[in-house]
């Protein structure tokens, strides 16, 4: 995106060009759903979709925020002794709790300063432009105050906005590939320990699409409970034999071994998942570290089908384009993303086949769904930084 634009807006705005540039990518999972709560690994990376700032440090305490995804809410104003959740000030409360919390930890921050912010993620698609927002202001208060906070402690206070100050009960994957991400690389992360491996992914003839289905994910919050507390019960069961403390400890053949200790059929589904999806995480890296692309997109293939049979979250959205995707040409695999019941699906398709794909699983999506899916190819990019304040192309 170039961030010209956003230098004019700002001078409009506040009478003053500004000083800093800074961008935070969204980010996808490649591969390990709903494995993170249990124990797990998930295999994200950063894309070079995100969210741009550029501001300016002020004289006195204000902070003026200003975002052109939702110009209606004009410019948000606080003084940094005002650092309290205001359902009023919306989009604005993400940078205000990480302000809150950096001040909390110890760093000064002297001064307010003006922003102006715009992302192109597209909104509600769970590509996480909240902890994105969220690192881009870590970023952003980082560069314009030389803080030097650690990376890692940045990305948990990202994960404690989230979690406390707008009560969103989420793990730190999103918040940890949007701070960690880097430029052709997935990273294998368990979230437990937070332990992590970057893994080569070498895309020079395919491209990640991204495919929305347009639809809000309005059972996700109450199925995702239900699918943890169901987990919660399967590890119950198994642990009157097995010294374990979570589902992802067990490999999938010690599990086969016990699954009877499970007497519900549903909740040894759930469990199942949860074993076996773990398990193809470390597959993945193995694959992805000797270049092996193609069965890769095989343990995509095989995670959906895991996640519509064994998890049941992906719902006929999501399971419409991807058995789309798995007809087309070029296509290595295709998978849902994130939390399921709509959101986003991707794809791994040779870059000759791109155009034909999205025209051709875009079709199939309208004439069975009714409305129209969106599409985005992706790249797989850095995580949070400074930018020059020159225009920058995606």
């Amino acid at each position: 995106m170039n961030i010209l634009p956003l230098n004019k807006t700002f001078l409009d705005l506040y009478g003053v060009l500004p000083k800093q540039a800074f961008f935070a990518p969204g980010r996808i999972n490649l591969i390990g759903e709903h494995t993170d709560y249990n124990g797990g690994h998930v295999f994200p990376c950063a894309i070079t979709y995100g969210t741009y700032a550029v501001v300016r440090k002020r004289e006195d305490q204000l902070v003026r925020l200003y975002s052109e995804n939702f110009p209606n809410k004009g410019i948000i104003e606080f003084q940094l002794n005002e650092l309290d959740y205001d359902k009023d000030h919306d989009w604005a409360n993400y940078p205000k709790g990480m302000i809150r919390y950096i001040i909390e930890a110890g760093y000064q921050i002297p001064n307010g300063f003006e922003c102006v912010i715009k992302g192109n993620i597209p909104n509600g698609a769970g590509l996480s432009s909240s902890a994105s927002i969220e690192l881009l202001t870590g970023v952003l208060l980082d560069g314009l105050f030389q803080l030097g906070i650690p990376r890692l402690d940045l990305i948990k206070i990202g994960k404690r906005v989230e979690n406390e100050f707008i009560g969103v009960n989420s793990g730190i994957m999103d918040q940890f590939a949007i701070g960690m991400g880097k430029e052709k690389a997935g990273i294998l992360l368990d979230c437990q320990t937070l332990k992590y491996e970057y893994a080569p992914i070498q895309l020079d003839h395919h491209k990640i699409i991204i495919m929305n289905t347009n639809k809000r994910r309005e059972l996700a919050d109450s199925k995702y409970n239900e699918r943890r507390s169901e987990c919660e019960e399967a590890l119950r069961q198994l642990q009157q034999k097995l010294p374990i403390e979570a589902l992802g400890q067990l490999s999938e053949q010690e599990f086969e071994d016990n699954k009877h200790l499970i007497t519900n059929e549903v909740v040894r589904k759930r469990a199942r998942h949860a074993v076996y999806e773990n398990r193809r995480t470390l597959k993945a890296l193995n694959e992805l570290k000797v270049g092996n692309l193609v069965a890769f997109g095989q343990l995509m293939n095989q995670s959906h089908l895991s996640l519509r049979d064994d998890y049941e979250v992906t719902g006929i959205e999501l399971d419409s384009l991807v058995e789309a995707a798995w007809q087309q040409p070029g296509v290595l695999g295709a998978r849902m993303t994130g939390a399921g019941f709509g959101g986003c699906a991707i794809a791994i398709v040779a870059n000759e086949e791109v155009e034909n794909f999205i025209a051709s699983v875009g079709a199939a999506y309208r004439e069975k769904i009714g409305y129209e899916a969106e599409f985005y190819v992706a790249n797989i990019g850095d995580g949070a930084k400074e930018m020059e304040m020159e225009a920058v192309d995606e």
